[in-house]
């Protein structure tokens, strides 16, 4: 790993004085969006139905779109009932903003409290808005995937690649660049825990968004932009049913 994305958090600090006004800008000017409306679970209508469960922050929450057939679990449930020709019911778990630590503390035991076949967790982006360190991330998703296999011994368990937030407009430079560079920081923590542990897998860092990807905040997708989402978290998953 280069000396840059170890050293991701001193370059936010040398440029904080400039990054923390942009930050309150943005913060400004960007809408706040709900996450879609309750319930939080469905059904894809199809023969030995499997169970999906969603963990995460606002992506999994659905932070963007009206209704969780448009977000997150909607479009994977659909995705999974395409590839495997079964139903699923599905269910989504989580918090807007939240960090790894406080899914730990506030939404893992709702989490494990069914088993799943597939899970997918999403996060990762509040950890590097909150520009936490690489050993706390990694020590927290180590703990969050170790919980989740435990409850769900024979689950696919898949986690999301982070953000691209060097194509997020949204941010202004050099705050977008410094988000970038730590964000991709935290990615490569989060996938030397997942390749030590040989029992998950984590997803490839997403293709160039499409036109429309964002909702109206330019942050959080849109539903095409889940839907492209969902697509390529599983893009070359090799799942253990017909």
């Amino acid at each position: 790993m280069s000396l840059a994305l170890r050293s991701s958090r001193a370059v936010a600090a040398a440029l904080a004085p400039v990054l923390l006004i942009q930050a309150r800008r943005v913060k400004r000017d960007v809408p706040i969006l709900p996450p879609a409306a309750r319930p939080w679970n469905g059904t894809v209508d199809g023969p030995h139905p499997l169970r999906l469960l969603v963990f995460g922050d606002s992506t999994a929450v659905g932070v963007g779109v009206e209704h969780h057939r448009e977000a997150l679990a909607g479009h994977v449930a659909d995705v999974l009932a395409e590839r495997t020709g079964r139903g699923v019911h599905w269910r989504a778990v989580g918090e807007s903003g939240a960090t790894s630590r406080e899914l730990l503390d506030r939404h893992l035991v709702e989490a494990v409290r069914e088993p799943a076949d597939v899970v997918l967790l999403s996060v990762g982006a509040n950890d590097a808005l909150r520009l936490r360190s690489r050993g706390a991330f990694a020590r927290d998703v180590g703990i969050l995937l170790r919980a989740l296999r435990a409850a769900s011994p024979g689950a696919v368990l898949i986690l999301s690649s982070l953000p691209a937030f060097h194509r997020f407009t949204v941010f202004p430079q050099p705050l977008r660049r410094t988000l970038s560079l730590h964000t991709r920081s935290l990615e490569s923590a989060a996938r030397a825990v997942v390749e030590a542990r040989g029992d998950a897998t984590m997803s490839a860092p997403p293709p160039p968004y499409t036109d429309g990807f964002f909702a109206r905040d330019g942050f959080h997708p849109s539903a095409s932009g889940y839907r492209d989402w969902a697509h390529f978290a599983l893009d070359g998953l090799e799942l253990p049913w017909p």
